[in-house]
């Protein structure tokens, strides 16, 4: 039986067009979209929409959750908080574990999301890059491998898009995968191998960013 893993990158985020955020923002490390992410957050859904996806899971940054909920709007489905997908935990990055919403507070906002879904995969901080890719591949394939008969949508960041392909495909996807914002990963379960047929499209977005950037 074959299966599809999709695997998106959140849209553009507030401190991408205003750095200036950050200096008075609440939660520094836990942007949300902005104006024009939303824009593509909407676009992916679209994109989406004719697909048979059964289940989406999302990273529990603001950020992936807003992304997450345009495309559960479009396809009438719940979301499901999954850690395994948060962020790289880089300490160059973030001084300490990014503080983010908490999960209730997530719900008043987003209501799709379900309550009755724990985390696979919980990220330890700090994490090296390697270390990420790791737990980033594990929650995909433990997801991919427990809804094994339904198709699935991971919604992540751009270094958990990267972890999740090469969690599926090898080590080959980190020279394929382009996860710039709002770009879509497909690779299709072939026993006993994963094919990678889109490794970052970008072709549903009216606006691409020129320059791909994580942090």
């Amino acid at each position: 039986m074959s299966q599809i893993v999709w695997i998106a990158r959140h849209g553009n985020r507030i401190d991408f067009v205003n750095p200036e955020w950050f200096n008075t923002a609440e939660r520094r490390f836990d942007p949300p979209l902005s104006d024009d992410g939303v824009v593509q957050a909407y676009q992916l859904g679209q994109r989406l929409k004719s697909e048979n996806i059964a289940h989406i899971f999302a990273s529990p940054f603001l950020r992936t959750v807003q992304t997450a909920n345009q495309i559960a709007e479009a396809l009438d489905l719940p979301i499901k908080l999954e850690a395994g997908l948060s962020e790289w935990l880089n300490p160059a990055w973030f001084p300490e574990m990014p503080e983010k919403l908490s999960i209730e507070a997530l719900t008043k906002l987003y209501p799709r999301i379900d309550l009755s879904y724990t985390s696979r995969i919980t990220p330890e901080y700090p994490e090296t890059h390697a270390e990420m890719l790791v737990r980033a591949g594990k929650t995909t394939t433990i997801l991919a491998d427990e809804f094994f008969s339904e198709d699935i949508l991971l919604v992540g960041h751009g270094a958990s898009v990267l972890g999740g392909a090469v969690g599926l495909v090898g080590a080959s996807a980190k020279d394929q995968v382009k996860a710039s914002l709002c770009s879509l990963v497909k690779v299709v379960r072939q026993e006993p191998d994963w094919l990678l047929e889109l490794a970052g499209d970008t072709s549903h977005l009216s606006k691409v960013e020129e320059v791909i950037r994580f942090n």
